[in-house]
């Protein structure tokens, strides 16, 4: 019987500032120059992101919602185009760790000792020695632990970083790996009056959830065997969605067609995917519960569609956009936490779902239940 990986524990935290989108949309307005189309675009495309509050490591008090953002770092003698990647990535530095730390902590329960293996995920900053050398120091993991970074893999790294995991408890059954996901997507914020460019700054949030994957065990409550990973390229998708390093920040292209690419695209490799692992999309349609990453509205509603899902299997991936944004990566753990709280979803099989540069997706299936029950029914994968 081959061994089975499972999420035993799963901790997601922001920053401690958030703001509602009233007040950013002005902010966006004033600190973006824009003239009075472009800040009427702005505001439309605000008012319909289906975001209600978004936390920044950016932000220096709380703010109420159609006050000015308290803040300095965007807009403090940096420039028309704001700071400098350069300044970007030193605020990066020092704000990854401390929010990736907080994750992390809350995700060991002080239970650092057992780790094997460590597993970083980021796509909004570049430091070298990475986020993960100064979470084995802060936290006393063993200087053993062996490293991966998942870089620039955009929202669905989470995933990627899954599909690791489960790799190394797969192939090492006594390994105990713990993934970080942290993405601090405000600092990024580009001013100009690029639609593509104003729709991301509507969107994306800071956040960082950490997990514990570690092999199954007879009466060890996890919150699912991850049964399987997969992940599709769609065709001529290229410039759908990309991030450049730019001078001032990494610059992000959306493009129109991401909806439209979705919709062609995601249901038949999906259940072509799912009948491969023994699973039907109908009943997982019908009896699973669902999350996926929401990078923005019509994304929701193109996936909705594409695979037939209801407004309730909708709802957890609509509220975490509504209470945190985007925050790329970490997303779709936050979504699968507010499954894991539900009664009406906790104890489903779940399938997590994130897009990423390319246009590519990224899929998990986690299967409840004993892991040796789980491990049974995924022996032929």
């Amino acid at each position: 019987m081959s061994v089975s990986a499972a999420v035993i524990s799963l901790c997601c935290v922001t920053p401690r500032h958030s703001a509602g989108q009233l007040s950013a949309a002005r902010f966006a307005a004033e600190a973006g120059g824009l003239g009075p189309e472009a800040a009427r675009f702005a505001e439309v495309i605000y008012r319909r992101s289906g975001i209600e509050h978004r936390a920044s490591c950016l932000l220096e008090g709380p703010t109420v919602d159609g006050e000015p953002l308290e803040q300095s770092f965007l807009t403090s003698g940096v420039g028309p185009r704001g700071p400098t990647t350069a300044a970007r990535m030193e605020r990066y530095g020092r704000e990854a760790v401390a929010l990736g730390l907080e994750a992390a902590r809350g995700a060991l329960a002080g239970d650092g000792r057992a780790v094997t293996h460590i597993v970083t995920v980021s796509c909004t900053g570049f430091i070298a020695p990475g986020i993960d050398h100064a979470l084995i120091e802060r936290l006393g993991l063993p200087p053993t632990v062996q490293r991966l970074h998942v870089g620039y893999m955009g929202c669905h790294g989470a995933i990627n970083a899954l599909a690791a995991a489960r790799a190394i408890v797969r192939s090492e059954p006594a390994s105990r790996v713990l993934v970080v996901c942290v993405e601090l997507c405000s600092l990024h914020f580009q001013a100009g009056e690029r639609p593509d460019q104003i729709v991301a700054n509507a969107l994306f949030a800071d956040g960082a959830a950490a997990m514990i994957v570690a092999a199954g065990a007879a009466g060890r409550a996890s919150m699912g065997v991850v049964a399987a990973t997969g992940s599709c390229v769609f065709p001529d998708s290229a410039g759908a969605m990309a991030w450049r390093v730019g001078d001032h920040g990494f610059e992000m292209t959306l493009a129109e067609s991401v909806p439209r690419l979705i919709g062609e695209h995601l249901r038949p490799w999906l259940a072509g995917w799912l009948d491969r692992q023994g699973q039907s999309l109908r009943e997982l349609v019908e009896n699973g519960a669902w999350a996926v990453h929401p990078g923005g509205p019509r994304v929701l509603e193109a996936v909705a569609t594409s695979l037939g899902l209801s407004e309730q299997a909708m709802r957890a991936s609509r509220g975490v956009l509504s209470q945190h944004g985007n925050m790329s990566s970490p997303t779709v753990l936050f979504i699968l936490e507010r499954l894991q709280r539900d009664a009406a979803t906790a104890g489903r099989p779940t399938v997590l779902i994130a897009f990423g540069p390319g246009l590519s997706v990224e899929t998990a299936l986690l299967m409840p239940g004993s892991p040796a029950a789980a491990s049974a029914a995924t022996t032929a994968l």
